[in-house]
């Protein structure tokens, strides 16, 4: 109870900060309401820099991360859960351990594959003489396809299921992929919205991987755009906690929709 008020309280003076005059914000005597309320500084954000592209390529990178780790963790997940073959549970776990290794362990080696990328950004046969895929949106969407972590919820997930649809499915004349499709799919629901919620918060916030792997204005993401703010002669906190406000929108709006999805994903698939 008390960590939920502590991040609600400062949620809401960050909030409140976001309407007051830049004199405010560093004055001694602290009050977290402002004396008047300025709606311009939104307006002043938005105007002055362009953030129209940067919410464009956070959306995009972020839409096409999570649709497309749904797609390939469903898929794993599935033949984890129920396909036979050797080799499954030794597979699962070495999988698994992607989520024990730090991002900033492999950032190097994803670094070099993707300006080595044949044919690509200039690149020849051999990735050589261009920037492969550095600085484009791939850059930004393949290192984020691979989730273990949505394997395991998924896989957990679909675990719980009798096998006895699965066997009268077959019956029925469906194929394996056709009662992933037709079964499966239908009544994944609830541990997909719980796992684009993650998805979607992670790839959102991410501020790392867009910084080593795009140099270009146009590239910029919601999370770098919100550094030049912070200026050499101190931050403009006013300007900053506005285009905060508006970034983690987005996220709010996923959750409220979500919610129910991500707190019946996250039981369900604990418990089976």
């Amino acid at each position: 109870m008390l960590g939920a008020c502590l991040v609600l309280g400062t949620l809401l003076i960050a909030l409140f900060t976001a309407f007051k005059e830049p004199k405010e914000t560093i004055s001694a005597n602290f009050s977290i309401l402002p004396e008047n309320w300025l709606w311009s500084n939104f307006t002043d954000v938005l105007t002055s820099d362009i953030w129209g592209r940067y919410f464009f390529n956070s959306l995009f990178i972020t839409i096409t991360v999570v649709v497309l780790s749904i797609l390939l963790s469903s898929l794993a997940g599935y033949a984890f859960a129920r396909l036979e073959f050797r080799g499954r549970h030794g597979l699962f776990l070495l999988f698994l351990c992607g989520m024990m290794v730090p991002s900033q362990v492999y950032i190097i080696p994803q670094y070099m594959l993707l300006k080595g990328f044949p044919l690509a950004g200039g690149n020849n046969l051999l990735g050589q003489g261009g920037m492969g895929l550095l600085n484009t949106y791939w850059a930004l969407i393949i290192p984020f396809l691979a989730a273990p972590l949505g394997v395991f919820l998924i896989k957990q997930f679909y675990m719980g299921f009798p096998k006895a649809l699965d066997e009268a499915a077959i019956l029925d004349g469906c194929t394996t992929f056709q009662v992933y499709t037709k079964i499966y799919l239908p009544l994944s629901k609830p541990v997909f919205g719980t796992f684009a919620i993650l998805k979607f918060t992670g790839t959102w916030n991410d501020y790392f991987y867009p910084l080593i792997m795009t140099n270009s204005k146009e590239m910029y993401t919601v999370q770098i755009a919100l550094q030049k703010y912070h200026g050499e002669y101190g931050i403009q906190w006013n300007y900053l906690m506005a285009a905060t406000a508006m970034t983690i929108l987005p996220i709010l709006l996923l959750f409220i929709f979500c919610q129910k999805y991500f707190t019946a994903g996250i039981v369900t698939s604990g418990l089976k």
